[in-house]
């Protein structure tokens, strides 16, 4: 009976170690916790951008808390980020564009007017890194504190953004009723 019980929690012990061990995605070496501003985050999900047959980057999400939507992300305490690791070459001012396309596929016209300066910087942001390529890397990092820093290779890119409708809005983009990959969506959301 006592070896059984040693069995069941070694078992135990390795499922648990196991859901947070590291993973590798294309040869992008996906870490199972990182900390911003103090707080340690848990990997919530990642997955692979694919734009047809071509894989453009890996997306991860950490968060304080596992969730499971747009709603849940947000609503999530602490400080949250995504990541993308490019695998390919892009033009980053059409990576901009492109996230200026997802935010007007998920947020409402009312809801852009608002958040229409925030789209200009961050427009202005992309314009000025010319192109992304394999292994550079974006995070979009939420400190409550701050706001939303962009850092691009390995940069802080501006200012933090303050505006929490801004944070949201760019969020929909991945978790969004319209995302930009259904797969990756639930990837990174954990659902897989």
């Amino acid at each position: 009976m006592k070896t059984l019980r040693t069995l069941f929690i070694a078992v135990g012990l390795c499922w648990s170690t196991a859901s947070f061990a590291a993973v590798e995605l294309a040869g992008v070496k996906v870490e199972d916790t990182i900390s911003i501003a103090g707080t340690t985050l848990q990997l919530n999900g990642a997955g692979i951008r694919y734009k047809g047959p071509f894989k453009v980057y890996v997306g991860d999400l950490y968060t304080t808390q596992p969730v499971k939507s747009l709603d849940e992300l947000i609503a999530a305490p602490g400080p949250k980020r995504l990541t993308m690791t490019f695998l390919r070459e892009i033009n980053s001012a059409d990576f901009g564009k492109l996230l200026t396309r997802g935010i007007e596929d998920n947020v409402s016209r009312n809801e852009i007017s608002k958040i229409i300066p925030g789209m200009i910087k961050m427009g202005d942001i992309f314009a000025a890194n010319k192109a992304f390529v394999p292994g550079d890397v974006c995070a979009l990092e939420w400190d409550p504190a701050k706001g939303l820093s962009i850092w691009a290779k390995g940069k802080l890119q501006a200012e933090p953004f303050k505006d929490p409708a801004f944070f949201r809005a760019l969020m929909s983009i991945w978790f969004g009723h319209t995302p930009a990959d259904w797969k990756l969506k639930d990837q990174m959301l954990g659902i897989k």
